[in-house]
């Protein structure tokens, strides 16, 4: 039987008990720093789920505000729709009265009548002083009585607005300088009234106008699409009411609005471009009989003069204007791109 007391005095005894002394030691430590270290890790759990709570309801939140910022501009762009619908359906048809203005001419209805009387007066002179029969006389006298003011007064009315559509982004880039510089939207409609080129700055001239008197400018800035009734103008008068009535940022929309006029003006410039070609072609086939009758006029005058002393060639001349008439207008309708 072995003795203990050998076994403790070996060295195998030494080494055995300082190993279970390091376990002991390890042990304690351990329990002890445990508790702390999950104390941290929970602390530090806790702090995550709260800051990602937070950062969750604080999106959520801005996302409720997006969304409900949306569904008020669909609101304004869906009443501003219904409203213009209303005005189209129980307003009457357009006034020529209208047109003069949009022309910009200054006429009165007794004045532009007075022209016109005087047009054809003068046409029907001229007529019967190169021995015209009376029939040709009394078309020209209607044609200079109703066709030649109408055909005036809407070629200037075209030629403004293609100013205007030229101008009307220049003016729109001003008014956003000035806004995102810190001015009020007033001083900017100013500064775009004096600088703009006409017919911009009179129709903002106009608006201030309006806003001197005591008019809202979302109810002044209407006075634009009505006299210059383009999808542009149209597009102004949408920002600023819904800007008014919405809020958010004038600099920003408006800044979207010029670009949008800019690709707008590029594109009609790129379809003027691709129709041109067919344009000419227009122009030329309408203009090539008028081209051989003055030929044949110089080449051979007894042989043409037959469709003008004879009924028959009279009647045969009548016929040709006409179809003629209804191809050019088939033609301009189909090269007749609008944007």
């Amino acid at each position: 039987m072995a003795d203990p007391n050998a076994f403790l005095a070996s060295p195998l005894a030494d080494y055995l008990i300082t190993f279970l002394i390091l376990i002991s030691v390890v042990g304690v430590t351990f329990i002890v720093l445990t508790p702390l270290f999950s104390k941290n890790k929970l602390g530090e759990r806790k702090d995550d789920l709260i800051q990602k709570k937070i950062g969750s309801s604080a999106g959520s939140v801005k996302k409720v505000d997006i969304n409900a910022r949306r569904k008020s501009v669909q609101d304004q762009l869906k009443a501003i729709e219904t409203a213009q619908a209303s005005k189209k359906k129980n307003a009457e048809k357009p006034v020529f009265a209208d047109w003069i203005g949009q022309a910009g001419l200054t006429w009165s209805k007794p004045k532009y009548y007075l022209i016109s009387v005087v047009c054809g007066l003068t046409m029907l002179a001229l007529s019967m002083a190169f021995g015209q029969p009376l029939w040709i006389s009394l078309a020209l006298l209607f044609v200079g009585t109703l066709g030649a003011p109408r055909f005036y007064v809407s070629r200037r009315r075209k030629k403004r607005f293609e100013k205007f559509l030229n101008e009307f982004p220049n003016a729109v880039d001003l008014i956003v300088r000035g806004v995102k510089s810190g001015m009020p939207l007033g001083d900017c409609l100013q500064i775009a009234a004096t600088e703009a080129k006409d017919p911009v700055g009179i129709e903002f001239s106009y608006v201030l106008d309006k806003m001197q008197m005591g008019v809202p400018l979302a109810e002044a800035i209407h006075n634009i699409p009505k006299r210059v009734p383009l999808q542009e103008t149209n597009f102004l008068a949408i920002v600023i009411t819904i800007q008014s009535q919405a809020g958010g940022s004038l600099s920003e929309a408006l800044g979207n609005l010029s670009k949008t006029l800019r690709q707008r003006k590029e594109m009609k410039g790129k379809i003027r471009a691709v129709s041109q070609e067919a344009k000419s072609s227009a122009a030329i086939i309408g203009s090539l009989p008028f081209i051989v009758t003055l030929m044949l006029s110089a080449v051979a005058p007894d042989y043409i003069r037959l469709l003008i002393d004879t009924d028959i060639g009279l009647v045969l001349i009548g016929i040709g204007l006409f179809w003629m008439s209804l191809g050019v207008l088939v033609m301009r309708k189909m090269i007749d791109f609008k944007i």
